[in-house]
C-alpha cells in the first residue's frame, strides 16, 4: 500500500426527509482494497456516490492525491480516474454489450463521421480477454442474465483505466468461477497501484480480498481496522449494534402436509426441460444451482412472466391456466424478482403506492379509494418489516437497496398470497437485514404460507429450506431433504449434466 489517493472528511449529505450522511470520513491508499461495510441504509453507497460525482455533498472536503476536488458529475470523476460499479445495474438494455461499454467514447473512422465497429469490438474483446470472459460484444444487453450484465458493468469501469475504482456489491449475482475471475482482476489492479473500494456484505469475500475495513452505521463513520486484525463478530457488532436473529435449520420436514403447488412436465425452449416438483403448505422449498441453471426461468414460468410450451401447473390439486402474471396473482402466487429495480417496485412512486400496487381492490369502496386505509396498512407493513423511511410518502428511489427489497416483500404481504416465490431475496442485503428477512420467511411459513426460495448462497439454502431441489442446465438433477443436504451434495447435483 502506498500514498493516500482519497481523503474524505466531514461529509454531509441530505435528501428530502432523510439525513443520509453525517460527519463521515474515509481514506483510500494506492494499491489497497478497502472494504466499506454497514447495513443497508448505513450510507455506504451514498458516500461513494458523493466521491464519484453522482451526488453533490452538502458539506465537508474531498482530497484526491492531496488536492481538493469538487466533482459536479460522474464524467468529471471518470476524467480524473475515479470510477464506480453501481449495485443497481446501469446499462442501456436495447444496446449491445460493446455499445454499453464504450458509450460516448466509440472509436470513429471516415474523418470521425462513422462508427468503427471493428475497432470497437477489438477493444471490448481485449477487455474480455483480461477478464477471462467469454461473451459476444454484439449481444444485446437485454438478452443477458443479471450475472452477465454485472460483468459488463465491471468491464465498462475497467475501460476507463481508473486509479480509484469503487465496486458496490460486484459479486452479488456472480457464480464462484466468475468471482474467482473478478478477484484475479482485483489483485492485478492492486499490484498496479489502483485503489479499490469494495462494498460487500459477504464476510468470506471481505476476509479474502481486502486489506482494510471501514464500518458505517446510520450514516456515520464508526471505525477503520486492518482486515487481518478484526473478527467477523467484531465487524457485525460495529455494523448492527444489536442482537441479530440466529437462524437454524428447520426442525421438521413438511412432507405430511397438503400439497399446495404441483408442477408437472414443464418445458420452455432451451431453458426448462421436463420440470417436476411439489410444494407443501408451510414449507420453504429451496432451489439451488449455478448461474444459468434455469432457476429464474423456472420462477418466471410459474408466475406467467414467460410462456411455457408444455406442462401443467396445479394449485390445491386443481389444474390452473397461468398465461400472464395477472393470472398467477389471482391464483394466490406472488413473485419477488432478483432484479427489484426493473421488476419489483416502481422507484419513482412512494412507499405506500408500491405496497398496495397489487391490491388496490382491497382499498376501494363505492368507486372511491380509501386513502386513510392505504396509509394505515402501509404503516403496518413498514413497522413489521422495519423499513427505514421517514414516512410512507417517501419515494422508493431514495431508499437503500435493502429497504427497497422490503417494500417489494410488503407488496406481496399486503396481497396476502399463499404461495410466494423469492428469487435471491437477500441479494445485496447486509447481515442485519438478512436476519430480519430470514425471520420473516419463517414467520410466514408458521402462518401457513408456502415459499419457493431461489438463492445462490448455499449456507442460506441449507439453513432455511425444508427441502431442496437442484437444477443444472434447465433440468432438476436431484432433490434433497434438509437432513441429508450438504454443500458438497448440492454442488455435485448442480454440475451433474444429464
Amino acid at each position: 500500500m502506498g500514498e493516500v489517493l482519497v481523503s474524505m472528511t466531514g461529509i454531509e449529505k441530505g435528501f428530502p426527509g432523510v439525513q443520509a450522511l453525517s460527519d463521515c470520513r474515509f481514506e483510500l491508499l494506492s494499491g489497497e482494497v478497502h472494504a466499506l461495510m454497514g447495513e443497508n441504509g448505513a450510507g455506504k453507497s451514498t458516500l461513494m456516490k458523493v466521491l464519484t460525482g453522482v451526488y453533490q455533498k452538502d458539506a465537508g472536503s474531498i482530497l484526491y492525491k492531496g488536492q481538493p476536488i469538487e466533482l459536479l458529475n460522474p464524467k468529471a470523476a471518470q476524467d480524473i480516474g475515479i470510477g464506480m460499479i453501481h449495485q443497481e445495474l446501469n446499462l442501456s438494455h436495447d444496446l449491445t454489450v460493446a455499445q454499453n461499454i464504450f458509450m460516448g467514447r466509440e472509436p470513429k473512422k471516415g474523418f470521425g463521421l462513422f462508427l468503427d465497429e471493428k475497432e470497437l469490438h477489438r477493444r471490448v474483446l481485449q477487455l474480455f480477454e483480461m477478464m477471462s470472459l467469454d461473451m459476444d460484444p454484439s449481444t444485446v444487453v437485454s438478452d443477458l442474465t443479471v450475472a452477465k450484465q454485472q460483468m459488463v458493468e465491471i468491464a465498462k469501469a475497467l475501460s476507463f483505466n481508473s486509479e480509484v475504482l469503487v465496486m458496490d456489491e460486484p459479486t452479488a449475482a456472480l457464480s464462484e468461477i466468475e468471482i474467482e475471475d473478478l478477484f484475479r482482476i482485483i489483485r492485478q489492479l492492486r499490484s498496479n497501484g489502483v485503489g479499490i473500494v469494495y462494498i460487500s456484505h459477504r464476510m468470506d469475500e471481505i476476509k479474502l480480498i481486502t486489506d482494510r475495513i471501514t464500518v458505517m452505521r446510520d450514516g456515520r463513520y464508526i471505525d477503520t481496522a486492518l482486515t487481518s486484525e478484526v473478527t467477523n463478530q467484531q465487524i457485525i457488532s460495529m455494523m448492527v449494534g444489536r442482537q441479530i436473529y440466529d437462524i437454524s435449520r428447520p426442525e421438521n420436514a413438511r412432507n405430511d402436509r397438503e400439497t399446495v403447488l404441483e408442477v408437472i412436465g414443464l418445458n420452455r425452449g432451451r431453458t426448462l426441460h421436463n420440470i417436476n416438483f411439489t410444494l407443501k403448505k408451510g414449507e420453504i422449498l429451496g432451489v439451488a444451482g449455478l448461474v444459468g441453471a434455469g432457476r429464474t426461468e423456472l420462477a418466471r414460468a410459474i408466475f406467467g412472466a414467460d410462456k411455457i410450451q408444455s406442462g401443467e401447473i396445479r394449485i390445491h390439486n386443481r389444474k390452473v391456466s397461468i398465461k400472464e402474471p395477472h393470472d398467477a396473482v389471482r391464483q394466490g402466487i406472488g413473485y419477488l424478482s432478483e432484479d427489484r429495480k426493473r421488476f419489483g417496485c416502481v422507484v419513482d412512486l412512494d412507499v405506500k403506492s408500491n405496497v398496495v400496487i397489487a391490491s388496490y381492490r382491497k382499498f376501494k369502496f363505492a368507486g372511491f379509494i380509501h386513502s386513510s386505509k392505504i396509509r394505515r396498512t402501509t404503516q403496518e407493513i413498514v413497522d413489521k418489516l422495519k423499513v427505514k423511511t421517514p414516512h410512507v410518502d417517501q419515494e422508493v428511489k431514495f431508499l437503500s437497496g435493502g429497504n427497497q427489497q422490503k417494500v417489494v416483500i410488503g407488496k406481496w404481504l399486503t396481497r396476502d398470497c399463499d404461495i410466494l416465490i423469492f428469487d435471491e431475496p437477500t441479494r445485496g442485503i447486509d447481515v442485519g437485514a438478512k436476519s430480519e428477512i430470514y425471520k420473516l420467511l419463517n414467520d410466514l411459513t408458521e402462518q401457513g404460507k408456502s415459499i419457493i426460495m431461489i438463492s445462490s448462497e448455499l449456507p442460506e439454502i441449507l439453513r432455511m429450506s425444508h427441502r431442496i431441489i437442484v437444477m443444472c442446465e434447465g433440468r432438476i438433477t436431484g432433490e434433497l431433504d434438509y437432513q441429508e443436504a450438504t454443500q458438497e451434495k448440492i454442488m455435485h447435483l448442480a454440475t451433474a449434466r444429464m
